[in-house]
């Protein structure tokens, strides 16, 4: 049908999330200022703030691209009532590690799916319990791999980070930054069946 799924985001995480799936995406990382964004958000769950991001994110590139799906995501981990983005640098993802060891906290994504004349919105959550033993030498190593510096919550599941996470309930795809739960429902809602976007090749 020659429509596409743009993702309007950079992610690597994201795309091979997709492209685990069948769908190779059309990358278009949208630049939004989102300490701005957050900031004008007060007294909202935070379910809203990441939805806000998403948000953003999705309808600046969904009008470049208006005969596609453009899906805009963003992800952020809620430990001990507070949200917490992407640690940046090496030092405060070790700071974060040394508080969120041994705790159990919910990465929470929130998604806005844009379609021609139509969207969807929906925010996933998935309960991460971190390992309690980890040492502070696995914590600094970690962090020196750069791998956790743009990452909410400070890991990944799919990669290094997975030594070092006990259990996870609900979607593992969320926790690696995109629900594909939530898109077959968003592709639901706009009527279209998820098979007619798989267009990666197969193995030779």
């Amino acid at each position: 049908m020659g429509m596409r799924i743009i993702l309007a985001s950079g992610s690597a995480s994201r795309k091979s999330i997709l492209e685990s799936a069948g769908i190779t995406p059309v990358l278009h990382p949208a630049d939004v200022d989102e300490d701005a964004i957050i900031a004008t958000l007060t007294d909202v769950a935070p379910e809203d703030v990441v939805l806000a991001l998403a948000h953003a994110k999705a309808t600046m590139v969904a009008t470049e691209h208006p005969h596609d799906v453009v899906i805009g995501a963003d992800s952020m981990l809620l430990l001990d009532g507070e949200l917490q983005g992407k640690p940046h640098t090496e030092t405060e993802a070790i700071n974060r590690w040394h508080r969120q060891r041994g705790k159990t906290a919910q990465l929470i994504t929130g998604h806005h799916i844009i379609a021609p004349s139509t969207n969807y919105c929906a925010a996933a959550t998935t309960t991460v319990r971190f390992a309690a033993d980890i040492t502070d030498a696995d914590i600094a190593a970690y962090a020196a791999t750069g791998e956790p510096l743009p990452c909410a919550g400070a890991f990944t599941l799919e990669a290094l980070g997975g030594w070092f996470i006990d259990r996870i309930e609900g979607d593992p795809s969320n926790v690696i930054g995109l629900s594909l739960p939530v898109v077959r429902r968003a592709l639901y809602h706009f009527g279209y069946d998820v098979h007619d976007f798989w267009n990666r090749r197969k193995a030779e």
